[in-house]
Parts: C-alpha cells; sequence; structure tokens
C-alpha cells in the first residue's frame, strides 16, 4: 500500500487545515498498550517455569532487561550474565513457549490500551491517515495482541513490520526505513510515535519526527526529559484523554493535555 501523495483537507472546530500528516508509525510495547510488565514479563516467567529453569524476572529486574531490545536477545544477554549461556535451540524454544503464554494473556483480556490510543487511531483513519505497526517485537506476538485488543475485527493497521522482518532491532533504524519503503511514504509526511530511548533513536535516525510517550520504567529518558529538551518533536506521559489529561514534558504545548489530530499535524509541520 502506497500513501496518498497530496495533502488532505480536514474539518477541525469548524475550521479546514491542510492535512501534512500522511502516515503514523506505532511501536507497539509501551506505546500502543501496557504489554511490558502485564504481558511480556509473566509470559516470559511462565516460559522459564515449564522449561524448567529457575529464573524469575521481578519488576525491578526487568526494567533493567527492557534496556535491550527484543525478546530473544533480552535472554541471551541474561543467561549470559549468569555464566549459563543458551544455545539456540533453548534460545528458540524458551521464544516459542513464551509466545504461546503471551498470546494465552492476550485472549483473557490482560492487557489494555493507553490512555488515548483508541480515540487518535481513530481520529486517523477518519482522516484517512496510513497507521503501521513498527516494533521490534516478533509477528506472532503482535499478532495475537491486535486480536485481543480490536477482538476478530480487522484491526485499524495497513502493515506490520516486526523483528521477523529485519535484521536489526530498534535503536537500529532499520525497521522504520523498510517501513518507509514498502508503506511508500515521505519521511517528512510522518510520524512516529514511541515510548523508549532505542525507539526514539530508531525514529530520528531514520529522518522521523517522534512523539514520545514515555513508559514508567524509562527511568534515564523520564530523568532526561525533565532536564533537556530531546531529539523529539514533543513529549507527553501518555496521549492524554478529557478525563485524564498527560502531563507534558517537551514540545509545543499540548491544550488540555490532549493529543489530537490537529496537534500531531502541527508537530508534523514544524518538523519540515
Amino acid at each position: 500500500m502506497h500513501c496518498a501523495l497530496w495533502f488532505k483537507l480536514v474539518c477541525s472546530s469548524g475550521c479546514l487545515v491542510v492535512l501534512a500528516l500522511e502516515a503514523v508509525f506505532w511501536d507497539v510495547d509501551g506505546t500502543l498498550a501496557d504489554t511490558e510488565m502485564d504481558g511480556h514479563r509473566p509470559a516470559f516467567n511462565a516460559a522459564f517455569a515449564e522449561e524448567g529453569l529457575p529464573w524469575i524476572w521481578d519488576v525491578p529486574l526487568y526494567e533493567q532487561l527492557l534496556l535491550i531490545a527484543g525478546g530473544r536477545q533480552r535472554m541471551a544477554v541474561y543467561a549470559d550474565q549468569l555464566g549459563t549461556p543458551l544455545d539456540n535451540a533453548q534460545l528458540d524454544r524458551l521464544r516459542a513457549l513464551k509466545q504461546k503464554h503471551y498470546r494465552q494473556r492476550c485472549q483473557e483480556g490482560a492487557i489494555a490500551l493507553r490512555p488515548g490510543v483508541e480515540r487518535l487511531i481513530e481520529a486517523f483513519s477518519e482522516a484517512g491517515c496510513s497507521q503501521w505497526i513498527v516494533t521490534s517485537s516478533g509477528r506472532s506476538s503482535v499478532e495475537s495482541l491486535l486480536i485481543g485488543l480490536f477482538g476478530s475485527s480487522q484491526h485499524p493497521f495497513d502493515g506490520l513490520i516486526t523483528a521477523d522482518d529485519v535484521r536489526s532491532a530498534k535503536p537500529d533504524p532499520e525497521p522504520y526505513l523498510k517501513a518507509l519503503t514498502i508503506s511508500g511514504c515521505n519521511p517528512s509526511s510522518v510520524l512516529a510515535i514511541e515510548d523508549s530511548q532505542a525507539g526514539l533513536e530508531a525514529a530520528t535516525a531514520a529522518g522521523l519526527p517522534c512523539l514520545l510517550t514515555p513508559s514508567p520504567w524509562e527511568h534515564e529518558l523520564l530523568a532526561r526529559l525533565d532536564g533537556e529538551v530531546p531529539p523529539a518533536a514533543a513529549a507527553l506521559l501518555h496521549l492524554g484523554e478529557t478525563d485524564l489529561p498527560a502531563r507534558q514534558l517537551s514540545g509545543p504545548p499540548c491544550p488540555g493535555g490532549v493529543v489530537t489530530l490537529e496537534y500531531v499535524n502541527g508537530l508534523v509541520q514544524s518538523s519540515r
């Protein structure tokens, strides 16, 4: 699918505005939904138990392990740190077990969208903006999550770029560069929505403006946002709702703490 090569007009508060935004590239874990602590972490622990490994990743430990992009790599590094390296067959088996338990949690409804995500997805869809998933998670996990979040109906995304589609995970820009190539979108008309330092670096290296909604476990990123302006178009704790406004950390003022289509469109325009 290719993005439109012309800008659309949308009506906002009775005014017509030129829509500079052609597409939005959504990260998944920690951005689209609260998947890490309530989804992936318990699934890892269930996989370890099933494989007979005495590993338990509690919240503080998992927050540290999240600095490593990709679940398979996370397990490999952890095993090396313990002095008990795993071979490829063991890692593949653990990854498959973890995905099985993660799918089960998705189907049980254990994972929810972050504030403002559903509202903004609907606004993008109504405006005709293309929406893509760009993530370091595996395709099976992402597809299971989308079924859990959106039911059996068609999800709103035009395409998925996952860990199975690239050789290098974020912070390498390869996932975003591949999304740009396949979608046919112009980087100057695309916004990335991310929650992590690795995601921000990947989007920036691919030439994309990035809206940050940091996850609570991104301690270093949150500390840096309090002290200086990062190379992001804007940063808020989440996307906001009328009854749950988001605290803004950087970027142009976001009226009412609620990220809207118009606000996102302005970020893209100002980044050109």
